[in-house]
């Protein structure tokens, strides 16, 4: 059995895993939410409070969350096919959001209601069985909370994760209404209408907390630089490799990623050695990393006296523009009596000088120091 052969089926393995593991949360989300609504609409009822019937129906959102979670997951772990030949983990990104505004519209909703009942407040009834009820939604939420967290840090699952979120804000929520009926009831002060919107203020930055770390991923976010540190180090530790740079990597979901990075060699090796030197290193990146790689070779010249000495130069420019800007990619294109000046610059997006200032400011110095050449100035953004 082959390396591909291997990872694919280890694969295979780990989305089965973890399917049945966020198929387990869901089904128990399900049974749990219903169940809590179903005696926090009585504890409403018997007490006549309006945060308790909000805490309510946001349970049976919650419910609505996990049967989100489930079907996330079930079309996740589909395997690639022709139109998705990357699989279908993003699926599970946008169970996630899903999520997220569905505790939104209930936060919105809650919010509606409690100020309602400020406007027009009525008494809340107190009664020990709508306190008990409280308290054992408390510590259900406190189980599914520490649950959820668990699998989904177990399993790398944003959706997961944002349930444990919705956990424990209804903690939370549930804690404040139960407060407020304590205090309601030994003080002429009603505080339903005040804890519900509270409540619902809470779970509108839960909201919006959980919305945020999905919609990244699904937009494409920066990989992190640990990362991009560790194989960088990995790639330059092979012999005949220079240097390391624009080292991209894009997220699928889980298990599956492209990553392509560009890789300076020396320019005497033979087209043939630096195929099978691709082929080693990009092998070697499929299995340590579980991705797709794509290597693009960048040719240096190490014996070439002129280009060392206008790099030297063009480096000294660079760095008067300021430190934070760095180059890589340089090389002295010699082709039918003209020469090339050719260089990326790597800038960070924040950056106090626009790139076309920094492009022009450079163009500027390398006409002055270095005439009748031609200049291929590339700017990229980190």
């Amino acid at each position: 059995m082959t390396v591909e052969s291997n990872k694919t089926n280890d694969n295979n393995s780990i989305q089965e895993y973890r399917k049945k593991q966020g198929e387990k949360c869901g089904y128990l989300g399900i049974v749990l939410n219903i169940l809590l609504f179903a005696v926090k609409l009585i504890a409403s009822v018997i007490s006549h409070s309006i945060s308790i019937l909000a805490d309510a129906f946001n349970n049976l959102s919650d419910a609505g969350s996990s049967i989100i979670t489930i079907v996330g997951f079930k079309l996740s772990s589909k395997k690639p096919d022709r139109e998705h030949p990357f699989g279908h983990g993003r699926f599970e990104y946008v169970a996630g959001l899903a999520v997220a505004f569905i505790i939104f519209a209930m936060a919105v909703e809650l919010f509606r209601s409690s100020v309602d009942k400020i406007i027009h407040p009525k008494e809340t009834m107190f009664d020990y069985t709508v306190c008990i009820i409280l308290v054992v939604s408390i510590l259900t939420k406190l189980f599914m909370y520490f649950y959820n967290r668990k699998i989904g840090r177990r399993i790398s699952s944003p959706v997961l994760l944002n349930n444990a979120k919705d956990s424990i804000s209804d903690v939370i929520s549930t804690s404040v209404v139960f407060i407020s009926l304590f205090i309601s009831h030994f003080s002429d002060f009603q505080l339903d209408g005040y804890a519900g919107a509270a409540v619902a203020i809470f779970i509108f930055i839960q909201a919006y907390e959980a919305a945020r770390d999905t919609i990244s991923p699904l937009l494409g976010e920066a990989p992190d630089p640990v990362l991009i540190k560790e194989i960088s180090q990995t790639v330059l530790s092979y012999p005949c490799v220079l240097g390391v740079h624009d080292v991209v990597i894009h997220n699928y979901g889980y298990g599956s990623h492209m990553m392509s990075l560009h890789v300076n060699v020396i320019s005497n090796m033979s087209l043939i050695e630096a195929h099978d030197l691709t082929d080693e290193i990009e092998k070697y990146l499929d299995e340590k990393y579980s991705c797709t790689s794509v290597i693009h070779i960048d040719p240096i010249d190490m014996n070439d006296i002129e280009a060392d000495e206008i790099i030297n130069k063009i480096s000294l420019m660079i760095s008067n523009i300021g430190p934070e800007i760095t180059y890589h990619d340089f090389r002295l294109i010699k082709k039918d009596e003209k020469k090339i000046i050719s260089i990326d610059l790597a800038v960070p997006f924040k950056y106090k000088m626009s790139n076309e200032k920094i492009h022009a400011s450079i163009t500027k110095s390398c006409n002055e120091e270095f005439p009748g050449y031609k200049l291929d100035i590339t700017i990229d953004n980190y």
